[in-house]
């Protein structure tokens, strides 16, 4: 509990980059279930996506609670709501699954991003949002899509997130109440 209470402070207005450091990260996340840790295992890769491969990352993590994050590396609100993610997905890391959605965007641009803002998930490139229309998060960037245990979607959250303690709401109302 004190590896995240470290990681979430620097995460305010001003604190745009105040991602976790790598030992942190790692020391948070040991012991993740295997669906999990095969994620964690991926983290800040841009992995090739389609519908069909996304829908089979879905499928292997039936059973946890999954926070699908659209961004690309042209939105300037998904750069800002990015750090609350860093520190979320790190936090609950170990019960929730992340993924990202990096939609119409290159794969040069959108490897950039994640190099500048690293994540403890992997995102997949969308760059005719065949994911994203998978998921009904075709409309808005950034995106935010929760869905329970069996799968189903249960929120969608459309625009950024203003703060990490608006993200930790949701996290818990919809994925982890």
């Amino acid at each position: 509990m004190a590896v995240i209470a470290v990681m979430l402070c620097g995460c305010g207005a001003h604190a745009r980059n105040a991602a976790p450091k790598p030992g942190a990260v790692a020391a948070a996340l040991k012991g993740s279930p295997p669906a999990l840790a095969s994620l964690h295992a991926s983290a800040n890769q841009l992995l090739a996506g389609s519908s069909a491969v996304f829908r089979a990352q879905l499928e292997r993590l039936r059973g946890y609670p999954v926070v699908v994050n659209k961004w690309a590396s042209w939105c300037g609100p998904c750069q800002t709501e990015f750090a609350a993610f860093q520190v979320a997905s790190v936090s609950y890391g170990r019960r929730v699954a992340f993924l990202g959605v990096d939609g119409k965007d290159s794969d040069a641009a959108a490897r950039a991003f994640l190099k500048r803002f690293p994540v403890s998930y992997p995102s997949y490139a969308d760059p005719d949002e065949s994911i994203a229309r998978m998921i009904q998060a075709a409309t808005y960037y950034p995106q935010t899509v929760y869905f329970d245990r069996q799968g189903t979607i249960v929120y969608d959250h459309a625009g950024p997130y203003e703060s990490a303690q608006a993200l930790d709401r949701d996290i818990r109302r919809y994925v982890l109440g």
